[in-house]
């Protein structure tokens, strides 16, 4: 067995997980913490993070509790009901991401409905915002936000969350949470493929780069949309409870390999965290 170079950086881990603002779709609560222990990764970008109007984020909880520095964005601000006293064993109620079941209201962008509106659920839930975030255990270096946008029909704002971190050499690391293909996605694709090239892109070039996040999106049109990027694994993500396609991915470019990924079991939200293990060199 051969010793690790020690002129070599070790391997690290990133990770991407939609956490849906810490609550299943009925608005009952999970662990979070204990999701992102799970998760163990050293760069961890955090879709749906939620900072109520008062007290910390999720992102800050469970910075604060694993050691790790966050970098947060808000995309939107909105409310979070508490739990439906119609739960049911189910995740959700089936098709009802906007009903009154529903536990995240996005009203920021534009009104709900008037029966949502008026109704107590919706006028008892707690004001906040939500939006990204990026978790490290590596040195964080740089920070940018490239904005994407928001789509007409879409109730959120879109960005990149974009770090360099320190892993004995510099790295790239992006997290976004694209919006849905039926809103017009494609347009913000290609709105981060530019941006990345225009503002990042000398940096891209010289350097290991991950793109991590929820992409809405299956895998062939994101390497379509975003040429000149690998992904660095392909397995189903979404729903957590019969996962039937991939639309968390993690995807890199440059001088950086793929050593290992997995997509972990459920972890109290419709999406399963994916983690990659990666290493500075030789790529597969």
């Amino acid at each position: 067995m051969h010793d690790p170079d020690p002129l070599q950086p070790a391997p690290f881990r990133v990770a991407t997980f939609n956490a849906h603002a810490g609550v299943d779709g009925w608005g009952r609560p999970y662990d979070v913490e204990a999701a992102c222990r799970l998760i163990d990764a050293d760069v961890l970008v955090l879709e749906e993070n939620w900072a109520p109007a008062e007290g910390p984020s999720l992102a800050a909880r469970v910075a604060g509790a694993l050691g790790y520095e966050t970098r947060e964005h808000a995309l939107a601000g909105g409310r979070l009901a508490g739990p439906h006293p119609s739960a049911d064993a189910r995740w959700m109620r089936s098709f009802d991401w906007r009903g009154r079941s529903h536990a995240i209201f996005l009203d920021s962008e534009r009104p709900f409905a008037r029966r949502v509106a008026r109704s107590s659920r919706f006028v008892a839930a707690g004001p906040g915002r939500w939006g990204i975030a990026v978790l490290s255990r590596l040195p964080i270096t740089a920070t940018e936000v490239v904005e994407l946008g928001r789509l007409a029909r879409d109730r959120a704002r879109r960005a990149a969350l974009v770090v360099t971190v320190d892993t004995g050499v510099p790295v790239t690391v992006i997290g976004t949470h694209m919006s849905h293909l039926t809103y017009g996605a494609p347009r913000q694709f290609v709105r981060l493929a530019r941006a990345v090239e225009a503002e990042v892109g000398a940096e891209v070039g010289e350097r290991p780069a991950v793109l991590a996040g929820d992409m809405n999106l299956w895998g062939p049109p994101v390497g379509l949309l975003l040429p000149g990027w690998r992904r660095a694994i392909r397995a189903k993500t979404w729903p957590s409870w019969r996962p039937h396609s991939q639309v968390d991915h993690v995807l890199v470019r440059g001088p950086i390999g793929v050593v290992g990924g997995e997509v972990l079991e459920p972890v109290g939200s419709d999406h399963r965290p994916v983690r990659v293990t990666l290493r500075i060199g030789g790529a597969r």
